[in-house]
């Protein structure tokens, strides 16, 4: 027997019907009781950019572009501890009158509320920091024939004249080593000062070879510096004419890269109050260096061919010597 007939829906008919003569690409048709789900449109979601994260030409490490910014540190006995200064990322050493140092310290990735003691400027700053583009320079003074110079260098000279709002005296030290800077007022009065960028250092692995060093001393006329390698922080820890260097902020002075490039210092045309003569370390040219990193010494070249280039620091090879990425100090010593 054949099975019952299901009756039809009435319109069905007429249904099938359009259908037929329909474009199925325009139009979707189906039976009144069992609608067919429309298509979902396909979505792609935007893979967010792999872009590598921006690196500070002063340390190798992440940071985000930022001015620069040079402090001139007072680094006699009176003057220490020092406040701020574990938050630079470069630090070079200068000799200044009598065979004593001074400090001046490059604040870019990182920036301390307050820094010092701070001193006065010497000429040879200029030339030094002409390879920075336009840095904001933080100092207490300078002599009165190096004021128009400081004035017309390629750099915003930020004495507390020109920018009293950035500076505090500590009235728990006694003057001249009571002169403290605050970075960040100073930066707002240099609103142009120039971010960081390649200075001539390069970071990555050690170079082969080396000769292992647990300690370096670096002299001066009269001041000497002490470079000790400490395994479990990975660093070379600082003393200052025998002394540990500490700060007040930040316990121990440290170095991931030690850099003692031997320069000529001869005598400039100015002197300090009580005339002695003013030395100049001189920057540009060539000669040769030893690096320490890792725990080990590598003997290097250094060439810088004018004031506004980079530094370059390459093996006897004429390779690039790496530095490791971190905090570098560039110690400036008599050669020879």
């Amino acid at each position: 027997m054949a099975a019952a007939r299901r009756p039809r829906r009435p319109g069905a008919a007429v249904t099938a019907a359009l259908c037929a003569v329909m474009t199925a690409g325009l139009y979707g048709c189906s039976d009144a009781g069992t609608p067919e789900p429309t298509p979902t449109p396909a979505t792609t979601t935007p893979r967010p950019e792999s872009r590598p994260p921006s690196r500070s030409p002063f340390t190798g490490l992440p940071a985000r572009p930022a001015p620069v910014l040079a402090v001139k540190i007072d680094n006699v006995g009176p003057a220490r501890p020092h406040t701020g200064l574990g938050a630079a990322d470069l630090v070079y050493v200068e000799q200044v009158e009598g065979g004593q140092t001074r400090l001046l310290a490059i604040c870019s990735s990182r920036l301390p509320e307050r820094i010092g003691p701070v001193r006065s400027a010497r000429e040879s700053d200029i030339e030094l920091l002409r390879q920075f583009g336009r840095p904001a320079l933080a100092y207490s003074g300078s002599h009165s024939g190096l004021k128009p110079l400081l004035k017309a260098a390629p750099l915003y000279a930020l004495p507390p004249e020109d920018a009293p709002g950035a500076y505090v005296r500590d009235r728990g030290r006694s003057a001249p080593h009571n002169l403290y800077l605050l970075p960040a007022r100073v930066l707002a009065a240099a609103p142009k000062a120039e971010q960081a960028k390649d200075i001539g250092f390069r970071f990555g692995p050690a170079p082969e070879g080396g000769t292992p060093v647990n300690e370096r001393t670096v002299r001066f006329p009269a001041a000497r510096y002490t470079f000790t390698w400490n395994g479990a922080e990975k660093g070379w820890r600082v003393a200052m004419d025998g002394r540990p260097a500490v700060t007040t902020d930040g316990g121990p002075v440290t170095a991931t890269t030690v850099v003692v490039q031997y320069v000529d210092i001869r005598p400039s045309k100015f002197s300090d109050f009580l005339g002695s003569v003013s030395p100049y370390t001189e920057t540009v040219g060539k000669g040769t260096a030893l690096v320490l990193r890792d725990g080990r010494g590598h003997e290097a070249r250094w060439s810088r061919p004018a004031a506004e280039a980079g530094t370059a620091f390459t093996t006897p090879a004429g390779e690039p010597l790496n530095f490791a990425p971190g905090r570098t100090w560039i110690v400036l010593a008599p050669r020879g």
